[in-house]
């Protein structure tokens, strides 16, 4: 092997193998405060997790809360990814309002590891989300509404406010939903499709 391929074999195994502390930390971050909640966590506890030793854990973030923030970034750019695939294959409007409930209702609940740490950190995380680390109502939801009301599945209405309020009724009822025994994700679709629908339904009304 040259010495140029021997340099690029060892640079491959290196990204590898941060990539893969990095993996064990987020998965045992999640289980920690999946277990014990946010408050209660400390970075010794996610340590001992892993079998890395003590100091690697700040080769890749600085504290409890940039490693918690970046869970809440990876919960919640899946959420959007799924959310957003069931709003593309709807073909009306209703499909596009309660596939979307129901695709996020699903994935909170279908995890075991990502139902605990959404549970037990409810709060917490919903504090991150108002800070803007969990942007749910970005500009892709934005850009779908205006798809959709151009497709004519949704009447006309203002998209800012109508982004805002889905997210805010879908992130509310998660909420409520994973506190219950057990989590009714068919019940919580119905409610926030409903509620939803007929909110549109009024404003058209005036538009």
């Amino acid at each position: 092997m040259t010495p140029a391929a021997t340099a690029a074999a060892t640079a491959g195994r290196r990204e590898r193998t941060k990539a893969a502390n990095r993996t064990a930390i987020l998965e045992a971050a999640r289980e920690v405060f999946g277990e014990i909640g946010y408050g209660a966590a400390s970075v010794r506890d996610i340590v001992r997790r892993t079998d890395l030793a003590s100091g690697t854990f700040y080769n890749y973030f600085s504290d409890k809360e940039e490693i918690f923030r970046a869970l809440v970034e990876d919960t919640g750019a899946e959420a959007r990814r799924r959310v957003r695939a069931a709003r593309q294959r709807a073909g009306t409007g209703r499909a596009f309002v309660e596939d979307a409930y129901r695709a996020y209702f699903a994935f909170i609940v279908e995890d075991p590891g990502t139902f605990a740490f959404m549970a037990r950190n409810a709060g917490t995380i919903r504090a991150f989300f108002e800070e803007g680390a969990m942007p749910m109502a970005g500009g892709e939801l934005i850009e779908d509404l205006r798809t959709a009301i151009g497709r004519g599945h949704l009447p006309p209405v203002d998209v800012e406010y109508t982004a805002h309020a889905m997210v805010a009724i879908g992130v509310e009822l998660g909420a409520r939903m994973i506190e219950r025994d057990p989590p009714d994700v068919e019940g919580a679709t119905r409610f926030a499709t409903d509620l939803f629908l007929g909110g549109l339904d009024r404003l058209s009304l005036h538009s």
